[in-house]
């Protein structure tokens, strides 16, 4: 048998249950609309995305690769075997805290955050690769929720001028039958963006070990990150479940359908370029651009500004978490 160190195996297992936590969290970007519009039971909709979920996780590896290499520069955190554990232990706090208060933070952004604030802690400011990070996570941080919310209200308002002169009880019963595609199509492309930050992580860490000799996600990874997603997503995050589908707007067949297709749009595009970005900015976005097509004052404004307020703190919140964790990690012995 090879020797693999604990503490590896011990960064691999906190990671996927990152991950797991992740998909718990983020469940609700994918059934939130599709279970309060009524569409699908809470538990059919909870197997379908668990399913699409574990799938979308094999399709590409552009985000895994940011993750590994594109936030800290690897050649500066060889040898800093705290550095990915201390990373995780930042973003899980953030995401279990989230989850408890049911606000529809990013799992992406606390794991980003986690990751660059073990790197300072470990190499000073210089160990972060700016460049990656201002093109794939600043930029996109910024253009995925407009993205999010003009690709709901354009779609919503051309939706709108399509069944103008419809009756509303035949364009919902259409749309409860559609809104089963748009769900899944966002559910598949969750997977393809979030599994595939944990991918990125295990394989920076496997890395720092000099288990592999470059940034290459190997096949047990993706297979092991899509079943922790998978399994995640099939506990379902309800308080968020609560928040997305009720809170912000109330939603019709329709509505959801509009807000589905808008976000998995955006997010499957940021996945192609390697952009980590949020799924729960995008399909929170989403959903406001389609209230707002209606009236802005259809739009609950309180709750969105509460969920800008968690999406602006979150990584430099995870990043201080990550920092003590990795001088706690230090002081208690556990070294490099």
């Amino acid at each position: 048998m090879p020797d693999v160190p604990l503490l590896l195996v011990a960064i691999v297992a906190v990671a996927l249950f990152f991950d797991y936590t992740n998909g718990a969290h983020d469940s609700a970007n994918a059934i939130a609309t599709i279970v309060s519009t009524k569409v699908l039971s809470p538990k059919v909709a909870v197997v379908m995305a668990a399913t699409l979920n574990f799938a979308g996780a094999f399709m590409g590896e552009q985000v895994a690769k940011t993750i590994g290499s594109g936030i800290v520069n690897a050649d500066m955190v060889m040898g800093s075997q705290t550095l990915v554990l201390a990373a995780l232990l930042g973003a899980i706090f953030w995401n279990l805290l989230t989850w408890f208060l049911g606000l529809p933070s990013s799992s992406s952004h606390a794991l980003i955050g986690g990751l660059m604030g073990a790197a300072i802690c470990h190499g000073g400011f210089n160990a972060l690769n700016y460049t990656s990070i201002l093109q794939k996570v600043i930029v996109p941080l910024v253009l995925s929720p407009m993205g999010g919310f003009f690709g709901g209200y354009l779609i919503m308002i051309l939706l709108t001028w399509i069944f103008r002169n419809h009756k509303p009880r035949k364009v919902n019963g259409l749309f409860r039958k559609l809104q089963i595609l748009s769900s899944a199509f966002m559910a598949t492309s969750h997977g393809q963006n979030d599994a595939q930050k944990t991918m990125g992580i295990i394989t920076l860490a496997l890395f720092i070990f000099h288990e592999i000799p470059a940034i290459e996600i190997p096949f047990w990874v993706k297979v092991f990150c899509a079943g922790a997603m998978g399994l995640g997503t099939a506990t379902g995050g309800w308080k968020i479940v609560k928040t997305m589908g009720h809170k912000i707007f109330k939603l019709e067949p329709i509505h959801g359908s509009a807000a589905e297709t808008a976000a998995a749009l955006v997010i499957t595009g940021a996945s192609h370029f390697g952009a980590p970005i949020s799924t729960t900015h995008v399909i929170s976005t989403s959903v406001l651009g389609v209230g707002a097509s209606k009236r802005l004052s259809a739009v609950r404004w309180g709750v969105a500004g509460n969920m800008v307020l968690a999406w602006i703190i979150t990584i430099p919140a995870s990043a201080l978490v990550a920092g003590l964790a990795f001088y706690a990690l230090r002081l208690i012995g556990v070294v490099q």
